[in-house]
C-alpha cells in the first residue's frame, strides 16, 4: 500500500492500515487539517467549500468521509458530485466558496484516489501552504464544531453546463466554423468523467459525429489512465481505419488533453499546448509560460513566429498560474498536455483545450497531421538515475552545475542545461529515490543518446 503527503494534498492506494494507505483515518486527518487551514487563512466571509469527484470506484466512499469531516469542522458544503478537476476548481469561485476538495488521483491506476486541495480562487494551494496543512495535520491540530454548529450540505448538478456554456462564450472559441467542418470525433475517456464532459462539449460546439470509447464513467479504467501512446492503442487503431478527423484522449480527472491524428499517429501531449498556443497567440499576442520540462516548440512558436516573451516556470501547475500571473501571460501550461487559458481562469483544463484546437483545426483547412508539420519538431526522451541512502542530492546537482558551468543553466527547479539544439533537465523526484532526467532533441534518437550521455556522466560525479 502507498500513502503520499505531499503539498498538493495526499494521494494514496485504497485499503491496508492507517498511514500507510488511503484509508478513512487517512482521509478524515488530512480533511480535517485542511479545513482548519482555510478556517484560520480564508480572506472570505464564506462558509461554503466545493466537493467535486471522479468516476473512481471509492469515490462515492471518499466522498462521503470528505464531506462528513467537512460538516463536522463546521462548514457547509456543495457536493457538485462527479466533475472534472477545471468544473471544481470554476465552481470554488461560482459559488463564491473559500476553498475546494477534488477527490481524484488523475492518471494514476484505479486503485488510488486522492484529495486535491484547492484555494479560495479554485487554484491550487502555494508550496508554504500545502506545507502548512501538512504540519496541521501532523500535529492533529484541528477542532470539531459543536452540534448547533455542524455544517451543511447541498447538491448542484449544474456547474458542468455551466463550464460548457463559459467556454463557447470565450472569443476565441468559433462555434460556427466548427459546425461548419462538420468533423467526425473520437473521444477515449478511460470511464470516467471525461465521457460525459468531453461529448457534451462537442455537442455544444456543434460536432454532429462523436465516437465514444471507454465513456461509460464506471471507475473500471478500460485502460492505464495516463494519456501517453502505450496505453491507447485501442483509440490509435480506431483511427488508423480512417473512420475519424481527430481523437481526444482525456486522464480520469480530464485537466489532461492527448489528441490523436486522423492517420492514428499521436500528435504528442507536447504540442496540445503549442498548438493552442499558436493560435490563441495568432489572435492575442502576448506572453507564454510552460514549465522546464515542457518542449521548446513552445519558446520557438512564441519567440520566432510571434516575436512574444516566453518564459519557463518550475515544474507544477501552482509554478506554472505563479508566473503567468506575474508576466501577464495570454496562453501557458505543462507539456502534458495541460493547457491554461487565463482568459477563463488559471488551472489546467481539457475543455478549453478542445474549444481552441477545433476552433484551429477548423480555421486550418488542414487535416491534424498536417497541422502537426508545420511546427518545430522535437521529441522528449525520459530517463532517471536510481538514488541509494548515502546519495546527496544536492551535492550531485552542484556538481552537475560545475560540470556544464560553461552552458546556458536553469536552476530554480533541479538543473536545466540548454545547449543551442537540445536540452536536458535533471531534478529529484518528489514521490521516489530517484533523479529524473528528461531530454529534448529534434529526434527521438538524439534525445535519448543525450539523456544515456548525461546520465553516464552524472553517475561518474556520484563515484
Amino acid at each position: 500500500m502507498s500513502l503520499i503527503k505531499s503539498i498538493s494534498g495526499i494521494r494514496g492506494t485504497i485499503g491496508g492500515r492507517a498511514g500507510e494507505g488511503l484509508t478513512p483515518l487517512d482521509i478524515v486527518k488530512f480533511t480535517s487539517a485542511y479545513a482548519t487551514f482555510i478556517r484560520r487563512t480564508t480572506q472570505l466571509t464564506s462558509n461554503v467549500i466545493v466537493v467535486g469527484r471522479d468516476a473512481r470506484l471509492s469515490g462515492h466512499m471518499v466522498r462521503d468521509i470528505v464531506v462528513g469531516t467537512l460538516q463536522g469542522m463546521g462548514f457547509d458544503v456543495v457536493d457538485i458530485g462527479m466533475a472534472t478537476t477545471p468544473t471544481t476548481e470554476l465552481a470554488v469561485t461560482w459559488e463564491k466558496a473559500c476553498g475546494g476538495i477534488i477527490l481524484t488521483a488523475s492518471h494514476n491506476p484505479k486503485q488510488w484516489n486522492a484529495l486535491k486541495l484547492l484555494n479560495e480562487k479554485g487554484e491550487f494551494l502555494t508550496d508554504a501552504q500545502g506545507k502548512e496543512v501538512l504540519r496541521i495535520a501532523e500535529a492533529e491540530d484541528f477542532d470539531y464544531a459543536q452540534v448547533d454548529h455542524l455544517g451543511a450540505v447541498e447538491y448542484n448538478d449544474t456547474c458542468l453546463r455551466r463550464h460548457i456554456d463559459a467556454v463557447k462564450a470565450l472569443k476565441l472559441v468559433d462555434v460556427d466554423a466548427i459546425k461548419k467542418a462538420d468533423f467526425t470525433v473520437a473521444v477515449d475517456a478511460v470511464n470516467s468523467v471525461g465521457g460525459v464532459a468531453i461529448p457534451k462539449l462537442l455537442t455544444a460546439l456543434g460536432v454532429k459525429h462523436v465516437v465514444k470509447l471507454f465513456c461509460d464513467p464506471t471507475g473500471n479504467f478500460g485502460h492505464t489512465p495516463e494519456p501517453i501512446p502505450e496505453n491507447l492503442t485501442a483509440v490509435s487503431d480506431y483511427m488508423k481505419q480512417g473512420k475519424a478527423d481527430v481523437a481526444f484522449v482525456v486522464d480520469p480527472d480530464v485537466d489532461r488533453l492527448a489528441i490523436v491524428m486522423e492517420n492514428g499517429e499521436f500528435f504528442v501531449e507536447e504540442y496540445t499546448l503549442v498548438a493552442v498556443a499558436d493560435y490563441v497567440l495568432s489572435c492575442t499576442p502576448g506572453p507564454t509560460v510552460s514549465n522546464l520540462s515542457s518542449s521548446r516548440a513552445l519558446r520557438d512558436i512564441t519567440e520566432k513566429k510571434y516575436h512574444c516573451r516566453y518564459e519557463a516556470s518550475a515544474v507544477g501547475e501552482v509554478n506554472a498560474t505563479t508566473l503567468m500571473r506575474k508576466i501577464g501571460a495570454v496562453i501557458g501550461g505543462e507539456g502534458n498536455g495541460g493547457v491554461i487559458y487565463p482568459e477563463l481562469h488559471y488551472g489546467r483544463d481539457a475543455l478549453v483545450g478542445v474549444a481552441l484546437f477545433l476552433t484551429l483545426l477548423a480555421k486550418s483547412g488542414k487535416t491534424v497531421s498536417e497541422l502537426k508539420r508545420t511546427y518545430p519538431q522535437y521529441s522528449i526522451a525520459k530517463t532517471k538515475l536510481q538514488l541509494t541512502p548515502d546519495m546527496d542530492v544536492d551535492a550531485i546537482l552542484k556538481a552537475v552545475e560545475k560540470h556544464y558551468a560553461g552552458e546556458k543553466l536553469t536552476t530554480i527547479d533541479g538543473v536545466k542545461i540548454d545547449f543551442p539544439d537540445s536540452w536536458v533537465h535533471l531534478r529529484k523526484s518528489n514521490t521516489e529515490p530517484i533523479i529524473r532526467i528528461y531530454s529534448e532533441a529534434h529526434t527521438m534518437e538524439q534525445a535519448e543518446k543525450l539523456g544515456d550521455d548525461v546520465k553516464h556522466i552524472v553517475q561518474s560525479l556520484c563515484k
